[in-house]
């Protein structure tokens, strides 16, 4: 099998319950239309690997709609020859930084008369 990366603008994580207790987990994200059956934005969805499914879901929490994100993932074989593309990891490509305190006034010395 194969890895590989990619940044794409972040769209969605979705879940959702099969028969028998099984899950199923998407990232969804967008790329640039072909311009023949679509203009504005592409909307592709990958399916996440099973171990690490519930981590993938929980990541979309983390992201704005639009958001740059690195997409890790494996390529496994699939049907007729077709890769099929399953989510390892998502990260922001820029990650937020984290709110700054306010600062105290520093404390000026007092002039003695």
């Amino acid at each position: 099998m194969a890895r590989s990366t990619m940044e794409v603008a972040f769209l969605g994580t979705q879940r959702f319950d099969g028969e028998g207790g099984v899950k199923y987990i998407k990232l969804f994200y967008g790329d640039e239309p072909d311009g023949k059956t679509e203009h504005g934005l592409s909307i592709i969805g990958m399916s996440a690997a099973d171990e690490v499914a519930d981590e993938v879901f929980a990541a979309g929490q983390n992201f704005a709609p639009l958001e740059t994100i690195r997409v890790h993932f494996e390529i496994a074989r699939g049907g007729q020859n077709k890769g099929k593309n399953l989510v390892l990891h998502v990260e922001a490509v820029k990650p937020r930084s984290a709110p700054e305190a306010p600062r105290a006034p520093a404390a000026q010395p007092q002039a003695k008369a």
